[in-house]
């Protein structure tokens, strides 16, 4: 598996809300991102997919809701986001799309 197949793997796309884009106001970028990664991992990813240089990674774990399905009980999984606030001068634009 290349390099950056590997970066893709744990960024899985921007998070485009009403609170991540007050975010992006003050520098911070928010991705959902793998499960199972950690902030080391989605600093590099995102230095190397984007060319910009990461100042803080900060990460949330959203637990599933349980919803009902045609009736029966199912659950959501559970979602991984990350708020990657960048140095001074570096930006991402997440609106034209990856």
């Amino acid at each position: 598996m290349s390099a950056e197949a590997k970066h893709y793997d744990v960024i899985r796309k921007p998070v485009i809300t009403e609170k991540a884009t007050m975010a992006s106001e003050n520098g911070a970028i928010v991705f959902e991102v793998a499960i199972d990664s950690n902030k080391p991992q989605i600093k590099e990813a995102v230095e190397a997919l984007f060319g910009v240089k990461v100042k803080a990674v900060n990460t949330t774990i959203t637990k599933g809701k349980v919803k009902r399905f045609r009736g029966q009980l199912g659950k959501r999984k559970d979602v991984k986001k990350a708020y990657v606030t960048l140095e001074e001068g570096n930006t991402i634009d997440v609106s034209t799309g990856l």
